[in-house]
C-alpha cells in the first residue's frame, strides 16, 4: 500500500531500529519490492528495453549470499489488483507518473521505469535457483505479515506499511540490508549479513508509549494508497498538532510527527476517531460523518491479520483465499495463479475486466507499442471470458457471447487513456465447440497449440526444427516482422537474432556438453559480445524509432507468453533471462546497419552459425517476400551488368565475406538480402 512520507521520516530516526547480524533464519521477502530495488539500485539499462542478463546475474548473487549466511528465503509476490477498486485512482495516478518518467528517459533525462518482462524474468530465476515463492491473489502485504508472525521471522521489503504491522521479528528495510557486505562472526565463524530492523515497540515508545493499536488509524489519517479523503484536510486545518521544539523539516514530515504526538494522547482508536468526528461536525452533515467514520474503520482493517495462510502453500503447494473462492473461479486457475504459472494480468482481465498495460521507454509521438499485440490480447480475452458462467449470464440478458469487453489503460501520446477492447470474435472452432475456461486444461495439446499459433498466424511446421525453448520466440519473431510499425529493417532483425544467439552462446560457455568441440570457440564469441555490450553507444541522441521497434518485440513476446500460460504451455517457455539484452541488441543494430550479412561474428562456431541461419530461414519463409526490402522513391532502373572483379573493387570486404561464409541452403528471397545495400 504505502504511507506517504513515512519511510523518509522513519529513516531519519536511528532510535527506531535494532542492529542485526542476520544468519540462520527464515526470511520472508516482498518479491515485487526486491526486483524493483535490485534493478534500479544496480543502475542497469533503462533506455533500451532492459538488460535481463545483467539483472539475472545480480539476482543470482543476492540469493547466493543468503545461502552463504544460512538464510532461508521465502518470496511472496503480489497478485492482481484490489477487487474493491479502492486503489484504482492510485493506480491511474502511478500509471500517469510512469508515462511522464518514460518520456523523460526517452529525452535522455532521469526517471525509473522497469523493463516490460522483468517480473517474468524474476520468476524464472527463482525457479532455477529453487527458491520457494508464492503469488498472492491480490496485494501481498497482509499475507506476508501473517506468515512472518506465524514463523517468527523478519520481513525484507521497503514498504512503509510494514512500519504499521505489529511484526514479532521485525521489518528489515532493503536500504539497510547490506547483502554485498558479508561479515564473519569471530566467535562462531558464521557468516552473516549486517542489517537494521525496524522496531514497532521502539517507535511507539518514542511517542509517549503510544498504543500500537493506534498505528492503523495513523496510517489512514496520514493517507495511503487506499484512502485520500478531502474531508481529512478539514480536520488537519482545525486540529493543533504538537510537533515539539526539535521537529523535522518539511511539511509532510512535520505532519507525520505531529499526528503521532497527537494520537499518543488517546487510549485507543475509538476515542481518537470520536475526536476526529468532533472536529468535522461543523463542516459535515450527519450522514457524511457516518460515511467518513465507516470509511476510516474499514480502511483500518487493511492492517489486520490476513485470513490467508501461506504456510499451507509452502508445505502443501496450495492455499485457500476467501476472496478468490468467493468468485467461483476454476480450481486449476486458482492453483496456477498461486504457483505463478498465470500472470496477474490474466486475473485482472478475468475478474475485473480491466488491465493496465505497462508503460515502456518508447517513441511517445507514435502509437503505444502495445498496439501491435492487441490481436493477441483479444484472443487471450476470448479464452478467459468464455466460461459457462458468462455464457449463462449472456443468455439471460439476451446478449451475444462475442461482445465481451475488457477495459485497457494505455497511453495515447503522453496521456493515460482507457479504451474498451472486444474479445476476439469467433476465436475457436465454432460457437458450439467453444473452449470453456473451466475445461481448458482438458483440451488436447494439438488444439491448444493451434489456439496459440492462430492469432500469431504461424504454422506449427515452421517451429519443428528448433529446440523447444526457441519455438515460441520464433513464432513471435514472425508476428513481429509482419505487424511492426515502423517497419522492421534488416539490421533490426539481425541484431535481435544475434541477441538471442548470445543467450545460446552463454549456455555453451557455462554449461557445455561433454566432448563438445565448440565450447572454447563459443566462449570467444560470447566474450566478444560482452565487450561489444560494454561499449558506449555512438549516437549522441536516442534512436527512438529503433527503441520503439524493439519495444514492440517485447510487447508481442509478453502477450504470447501470457497466452501460452493460459493454454498450459503448449510450447516450452523460453529462457527469458538470456533472450534479450537491450544494450547489446542496440549495439549490434548500429554495427549491422548497412551490412548485408551479420553471421561473420559466428564463423568460429559452426553449430551456432547454423542455428542463426536456420532462424533466419524460418522467419523469412513465414513472412512476406518484401519484408526487409527498402522502399525506393525513384522509378526502378535496369541495373548495369557488373562482373565479379568490378563488384570486388567496389566493396572488397563484403565480397570476401560472401565467399568465405559457410551459408546454409536458404530460400532465394533471403539470398537476395545478402547483397542488399
Amino acid at each position: 500500500m504505502g504511507i506517504h512520507g513515512l519511510m523518509s521520516y522513519v529513516g531519519s530516526n536511528n532510535q527506531f531500529f535494532d542492529d542485526l547480524q542476520l544468519t540462520n533464519t527464515k526470511l520472508i521477502i516482498d518479491g515485487n519490492n526486491l526486483y524493483h530495488r535490485l534493478y534500479f539500485d544496480s543502475h542497469l539499462d533503462l533506455q533500451y528495453g532492459g538488460d535481463y542478463d545483467s539483472f539475472t546475474d545480480i539476482v543470482y548473487k543476492f540469493f547466493e549470499t543468503l545461502t552463504v549466511c544460512n538464510i532461508y528465503p521465502y518470496v511472496v509476490l503480489d497478485g492482481g489488483c484490489d477487487l474493491s477498486a479502492r486503489k484504482l485512482e492510485t493506480q491511474k495516478q502511478r500509471a500517469r507518473e510512469k508515462i511522464q518518467q518514460a518520456q523523460s528517459i526517452s529525452r535522455g533525462e532521469g526517471g525509473n521505469v522497469l523493463p516490460l518482462l522483468i517480473r517474468e524474468v524474476f520468476k524464472q530465476i527463482l525457479i532455477k535457483l529453487q527458491v520457494p515463492f508464492v503469488q498472492c491473489f491480490a496485494e501481498a502485504d497482509r499475507d506476508i505479515m501473517t506468515l512472518a508472525n506465524r514463523w517468527r521471522c523478519p520481513v525484507l521489503t521497503l514498504d512503509s506499511d510494514f512500519c504499521i504491522f505489529d511484526l514479532k521479528a521485525g521489518y528489515c528495510p532493503l536500504t539497510y540490508f547490506q547483502w554485498k557486505n558479508i561479515c564473519t562472526c569471530k566467535e562462531t565463524k558464521q557468516c552473516y549479513i549486517p542489517a537494521r530492523c525496524f522496531s514497532v515497540d521502539k517507535f511507539c515508545s518514542h511517542f509517549s508509549h503510544m498504543n500500537k493499536a493506534l498505528l492503523p488509524l495513523f496510517a489512514v489519517l496520514n493517507g495511503n494508497d487506499y484512502i485520500n479523503l478531502p474531508a481529512l484536510e478539514t480536520f488537519f486545518s482545525k486540529v493543533r498538532l504538537p510537533v515539539g521544539s526539535s521537529g523535522p523539516s518539511g511539511r509532510k514530515l512535520i505532519r507525520i510527527q505531529g499526528l503521532l504526538n497527537w494520537l499518543s494522547g488517546f487510549a485507543d482508536s475509538t476515542e481518537a476517531i470520536d475526536c476526529v468526528m468532533n472536529y468535522l461536525k461543523k463542516h459535515k452533515k450527519d450522514n457524511e460523518l457516518s460515511e467518513i467514520r465507516e470509511l476510516l474503520l474499514s480502511s483500518m482493517e487493511d492492517y489486520k491479520q490476513s485470513d490467508v495462510n501461506l504456510e499451507d502453500f509452502f508445505q502443501n503447494g496450495a492455499y485457500l483465499s476467501p476472496d478468490a473462492m468467493a468468485l467461483n473461479l476454476p480450481k486449476w486457475v486458482l492453483e496456477s495463479l498461486a504457483k505463478g504459472q498465470l500472470s496477474p494480468f490474466l486475473s485482472d482481465a478475468l475478474v475485473l475486466r480491466r488491465t493496465f498495460l505497462h508503460v515502456q521507454v518508447e517513441n511517445m509521438r507514435r502509437h503505444s507499442a502495445h498496439m501491435i499485440s492487441q490481436p493477441i490480447r483479444k484472443a487471450l480475452y476470448r479464452l478467459l471470458l468464455t466460461s459457462s458462467q458468462n455464457l449463462a449470464r449472456d443468455s439471460q440478458t439476451s446478449e451475444q457471447s462475442d461482445k465481451q469487453l475488457v477495459n485497457e489503460y494505455d497511453r495515447i501520446n503522453a496521456t493515460l487513456k482507457k479504451s474498451s477492447v472486444e474479445a476476439e470474435v469467433g476465436y475457436g472452432i465454432s460457437y458450439q465447440d467453444m473452449f470453456l475456461l473451466e475445461t481448458l486444461t482438458e483440451v488436447s495439446l494439438a488444439e491448444r497449440l493451434q489456439l496459440l499459433l492462430e492469432p500469431l498466424q504461424v504454422e506449427a511446421i515452421v517451429l519443428e526444427t528448433f529446440p523447444d525453448p526457441l519455438r515460441l520466440p520464433v513464432a513471435v519473431l514472425c508476428y513481429w516482422v509482419r505487424h511492426c510499425e515502423p517497419k522492421v529493417k534488416l539490421h533490426h532483425f539481425q541484431a535481435l537474432l544475434m541477441g538471442i544467439i548470445c543467450g545460446e552462446l552463454h549456455k555453451l560457455t557455462f554449461n557445455p556438453d561433454p566432448g563438445d568441440s565448440d565450447g572454447e570457440n563459443a566462449r570467444l564469441i560470447y566474450d566478444h559480445f560482452l565487450k561489444l555490450k560494454a561499449r558506449k553507444l555512438q549516437n549522441k541522441g536516442l534512436d527512438l524509432d529503433t527503441i520503439h521497434i524493439f519495444c514492440q518485440w517485447q510487447c508481442c513476446l509478453q502477450m504470447t507468453l501470457y497466452l501460452n500460460q493460459l493454454l498450459s504451455y503448449p510450447l516450452a517457455e523460453p529462457d527469458l533471462t538470456r533472450l534479450y539484452s537491450g544494450t547489446l541488441v542496440h549495439q549490434l543494430c548500429q554495427q549491422f546497419k548497412g551490412e548485408a550479412s551479420a553471421d561473420y561474428l559466428l564463423l568460429r562456431c559452426p553449430a551456432v552459425n547454423q542455428l542463426y541461419h536456420d532462424l533466419v530461414g524460418a522467419v523469412m519463409a513465414a513472412v512476406p517476400p518484401d519484408s526487409f526490402q527498402k522502399q525506393s522513391k525513384s522509378k526502378p532502373t535496369k541495373p548495369k551488368k557488373r562482373n565479379l572483379k568490378t563488384r570486388r573493387a567496389e566493396n572488397p570486404g563484403r565480397s570476401s565475406l560472401l565467399e568465405v561464409e559457410p551459408l546454409c541452403h536458404v530460400s532465394n528471397k533471403f539470398e537476395s538480402l545478402l547483397i542488399e545495400d
